[in-house]
């Protein structure tokens, strides 16, 4: 992932050293309150920290007295089986490590979210997750600390980045309808955001690909009730659809609840593909096909690049900081 500008750099102790004068071993002297230096040059050391907004790592006070690293997971819908599937497989990385991870849920509102981040900021060592503010104020909210950004492209050389490249999974569902002979397939999209979504994009490039104009869209709130009503509204204004592809499973299971009280047999009379790769969907009646993302790789990897930023190592690649997503067909389509 190509990241552009530099942003603010974290101060560091090298910085304090510098500007007050002295060597790197009297600044970690001073900010640790040993007794091998004067009082005064103490005193400078810490004006000068305070003046440069120097904060100590945690982690690295950590080698010394094998304190507990600590990551704040940042999830925006712990109700999305989605997001607790993420969380659970960071929470089994930073176990793996001996890190303590706290867990918030912003309920995927930047209010919460602020004052999430504005909470965690001196309690842990770095920041991994979902987060929706410009880059700027998160930069100012986290003071310094690593961030790791889910799902989402980084602009600053301050944070990296998890990303998820579905478009191939998304052209291979659509191929796979198009290879069943279906031609009049339509979208449910999520409702949150008034821009398209990159899900939607990638649909729309699947079937311009595929030869075929851009489906008939519905927005859906990402939940199964959601689901339900957007696809009641998709088919009451465009009857003769015989395939839909869903923004996530939560919202394709509602679509599926919806077809059978319309009487729409899945897959005979309406094929659904859902998006995610959740385990729920093995769980209904047709079974699910989706567009799967490794969910287990997503958490691990977003811990272990928080790991390296905390060691002061560089980050991966950008070929390894991406999560694809593949075709699982199963009895829905």
């Amino acid at each position: 992932m190509a990241s552009s500008g530099t942003g603010p750099r974290r101060v560091t102790i090298d910085d304090v050293a510098q500007a007050a004068g002295v060597s790197r071993q009297t600044v970690s002297r001073a900010l640790n309150d040993k007794g091998e230096i004067g009082v005064s040059t103490k005193q400078r050391v810490l004006d000068t920290a305070l003046a440069l907004g120097y904060r100590p790592s945690r982690f690295a006070r950590g080698l010394v007295r094998q304190d507990t690293i600590s990551v704040g997971l940042v999830i925006p819908d712990l109700l999305n089986p989605f997001f607790t599937e993420v969380a659970a497989a960071a929470l089994e990385a930073a176990r793996d490590r001996g890190w303590h991870v706290v867990v918030y849920d912003t309920g995927d509102r930047p209010e919460e979210e602020r004052g999430t981040l504005e909470v965690i900021a001196s309690q842990v060592d770095a920041v991994v997750g979902y987060l929706s503010l410009p880059e700027d104020e998160i930069d100012k909210l986290t003071r310094g600390l690593p961030v790791v950004l889910i799902d989402r492209e980084h602009r600053t050389q301050r944070f990296s980045s998890i990303r998820i490249d579905g478009e191939s999974g998304v052209h291979a569902a659509i191929r796979h309808l198009t290879a069943a002979g279906h031609r009049r397939i339509g979208m449910l999209e999520h409702a949150e955001r008034s821009e398209p979504s990159i899900r939607h994009k990638w649909f729309d490039a699947a079937m311009s690909a595929c030869g075929l104009d851009s489906g008939s869209v519905a927005r859906a709130d990402q939940s199964v009730e959601g689901g339900e009503s957007a696809l009641q509204e998709l088919l009451a204004g465009h009857p003769d659809l015989t395939a839909v592809f869903t923004f996530n499973d939560i919202i394709a299971i509602g679509a599926l609840r919806a077809a059978r009280r319309l009487g729409r047999q899945v897959p005979r009379d309406l094929a659904l593909v859902g998006f995610d790769g959740l385990r729920l969907g093995t769980l209904v009646e047709p079974q699910l096909t989706t567009v799967a993302l490794d969910t287990r790789r997503l958490g691990a990897l977003a811990v272990e690049q928080a790991a390296r930023l905390l060691t002061g190592g560089g980050p991966l690649p950008a070929e390894q900081l991406t999560v694809g997503a593949e075709l699982r067909v199963r009895e829905s389509a």
